[in-house]
């Protein structure tokens, strides 16, 4: 027995081109300029071919991310044996790309992505924030495994969040006390 598809077959042709596109023209434009029609022209497809596979054009770039296009190297944490030193210079990274114009566009992409997409949301926290940081902190919290490392990435995660939509400025060493809160590591004096 054959079972007949009803609606549209989904090119993976046109799913690259648009997600392409749509890093290109952030590239150029920026988040802020960055539209569904522009989307649509450059990977010369329909806009409702777009809006078939993704509702808003933060899905779209929330795609872009996990498959690796977007933020490739800022979402790597460097790994120099020191891993306190690792995750601060990791989380200053976010910091300094969230002050970027791009990176603020970006953040509001990704926060707008996951609160409309639980599985979105899942994707991103879990491939491309919570991964690296577990493999990370179970090294600078001396083996930890289960729930309390799960706990402490989500502290880090949470406070990269909050921080970044406050808009507030850190440096290096606030990083490095943040990352102290969490792994209980205390930070030296000056």
């Amino acid at each position: 027995m054959v079972l007949s598809r009803s609606g549209p077959v989904r090119s993976e042709a046109a799913h690259q081109a648009i997600l392409d596109a749509a890093v290109a023209l952030f590239a150029e434009r920026g988040y802020d300029h960055l539209t569904m029609e522009g989307i649509a022209r450059r990977a010369g497809v329909g806009k409702q071919t777009i809006y078939r596979w993704w509702p808003s054009k933060g899905d779209v770039l929330a795609e872009a991310i996990l498959e690796g296009r977007l933020l490739g190297r800022e979402r790597d944490l460097p790994d120099t044996g020191d891993a306190r030193r690792d995750l601060a210079t990791w989380l200053n990274g976010l910091f300094t790309l969230r002050a970027s114009a791009d990176g603020e566009g970006l953040l509001r992409s990704l926060v707008a992505a996951a609160a409309g997409s639980a599985e979105t949301g899942r994707r991103l926290r879990a491939e491309i924030l919570a991964a690296p940081l577990v493999e990370r902190l179970s090294t600078a919290m001396a083996g930890t495994t289960g729930p309390r490392l799960d706990a402490a990435a989500d502290a880090l995660l949470g406070a990269v969040i909050l921080r970044a939509l406050s808009r507030e400025e850190f440096d290096f060493d606030d990083m490095l006390h943040l990352v102290d809160a969490v792994i209980g590591t205390p930070t030296p004096r000056r």
